[in-house]
């Protein structure tokens, strides 16, 4: 199975990590790659069930994504499908995603993200900027 994988420190309380990757409000200031906007959504991970999302780049690009929340764990974990849709709105090939958060080592909050089932490394490794990008926001958010 092709995975992206990849972990961040935060230095707030994994509570607050929990609520900031799970809950809408929070949601809303770091998903997607920075340069984007969410135009429209249903993006709630603190529950079962649908959400999706639908991102906007400056020359108006459109990028949505949709999925399901069938695991979620407080504080420590959700998990929720994933796929793309193209220019017709059709959802393309479903992935999954796990995002978990732990006591860090030396302090502070471990975030693992875990995204699966790409039809290929290459595929796998080009989720690296996008999610690299997102991750960043959501940094300067939670060590604020």
């Amino acid at each position: 199975m092709n995975v992206y994988k990849t972990e961040r420190i935060f230095k707030a309380a994994q509570n607050t990590v929990f609520s900031y990757i799970t809950e809408t409000e929070h949601l809303l200031s770091w998903w997607g790659p920075e340069g984007l906007s969410i135009k429209e959504h249903n993006l709630d991970l603190s529950q079962l069930g649908p959400w999706s999302s639908t991102l906007v780049n400056a020359e108006g690009g459109i990028h949505k994504m949709s999925g399901e929340v069938f695991a979620f764990n407080p504080p420590t974990s959700v998990e929720f499908t994933w796929a793309w849709h193209n220019n017709h709105d059709e959802r393309g090939r479903e992935t999954r995603v796990r995002l978990e958060v732990s006591a860090a080592e030396n302090g502070g909050t471990k975030l693992v993200l875990t995204h699966s089932g790409f039809e290929s490394r290459e595929v796998a490794d080009k989720h690296d900027i996008g999610w690299s990008s997102a991750l960043r926001k959501l940094e300067r958010m939670a060590n604020s």
